[in-house]
């Protein structure tokens, strides 16, 4: 038997949590403005400057809230969703949610002109909510909402947004160059007022997911199992699915279109959590905050005294655990999945 103190589902999320809050720290003390970090360590430690105060408060403090909000909403929603769905590729594109963020933001961009990050934000979120209940009432029609349906209305209409936000751009040269910026999946530029404005739909999302999970459990033993216990398999899916619009749209909507996130953070936690669906949630909850902070600080000094795009750091920190997750067997698409 493993001793408690060995075992990782006792150690690994107090280990998380500690690393989180460093990298909290080394966001604080990094990135923009001409304060160095020693200057910045001493305003957190109960220094005066001013400039290190402007720069810290209005630059760095946001970004860093932002990152860990982010993170937590894309982590939990991508283990939510394969859950649902039982598909170890699922992610948050899957519902529609990202397509109709984009296609939302490109019509803001369009036909009303909308260049700040406030307006940029509403359109996004609109657009989440539009995609993921079109999704929705797609599966419904004309049968009962299973996982397939589910994952065939999302494809068949996250293409369509595609298609539409592709048409728009090609004929607006302008509006495809503010859309570019914005698609890239970045924290730069996010301001106090925007994560304040967010965080409500994303916290209200962790707080239906948290409700969820137990029935989400019995569902996934099968339908007729779920409804043994008490549960109603279609009324799950549907809080599922709101939670997990609520979670990614308004990440979408704050930091654009981070792909892969969900979708890594949901097998780290796999990894380490085995089949127990809460400890799941939580390991990749903070998994994604962990590795969208880390992803954010990198972006901040690869290309100085430019930055890189967030989503693209993620890819590139991303990839690698992914291969080591497959080449060792864990999760569902490892070799011990093929084997089972």
């Amino acid at each position: 038997m493993t001793a408690p103190h060995r075992d990782p589902l006792v150690w690994l999320p107090a280990a998380l949590m500690s690393g989180t809050a460093l990298l909290c720290l080394v966001s604080l003390l990094t990135g923009a403005g001409a304060v160095t970090p020693a200057q910045s360590l001493d305003y957190l430690l109960g220094g005066t400057d001013p400039q290190a105060a402007t720069v810290i408060q209005s630059l760095r403090l946001p970004r860093t809230l932002a990152a860990l909000l982010v993170g937590t909403a894309l982590g939990g929603a991508g283990c939510l969703l394969q859950a649902m769905t039982r598909n170890p590729l699922a992610e948050t594109g899957l519902l529609g949610i990202n397509a109709g963020a984009a296609l939302a933001v490109v019509v803001g961009i369009a036909f009303t002109g909308a260049a700040t990050g406030c307006a940029y934000l509403g359109w996004a979120f609109g657009g989440a909510l539009l995609g993921s209940g079109c999704v929705l009432a797609l599966s419904h029609a004309g049968g009962g909402n299973t996982p397939l349906r589910l994952i065939l209305a999302g494809v068949a209409l996250g293409s369509t947004f595609h298609g539409l936000s592709a048409t728009i751009l090609l004929a607006d040269q302008q509006s495809y160059d503010q859309f570019r910026y914005w698609t890239m999946g970045t924290l730069s530029g996010t301001s106090g007022a925007l994560v304040w404005q967010v965080w409500p739909a994303v916290a209200a999302a962790l707080a239906l997911s948290l409700v969820l999970l137990r029935p989400l459990a019995a569902l996934l033993l099968g339908d007729d199992s779920a409804r043994a216990l008490g549960h109603r398999p279609g009324l799950v899916r549907l809080g599922v699915a709101t939670a997990v619009t609520l979670a990614a749209g308004g990440a979408v909507a704050l930091a654009g279109p981070i792909a892969f996130l969900g979708l890594l953070a949901a097998h780290a936690g796999r990894a380490v959590a085995g089949p127990e669906l809460r400890r799941q949630f939580l390991l990749a909850a903070l998994a994604g905050a962990a590795i969208l902070l880390a992803a954010d600080i990198a972006a901040r000094v690869v290309v100085r005294p430019f930055e890189a795009p967030a989503s693209v750091l993620v890819a590139l920190i991303g990839a690698p655990f992914m291969v080591w997750i497959v080449r060792a067997g864990r999760g569902p698409l490892g070799a011990g999945a093929s084997r089972s």
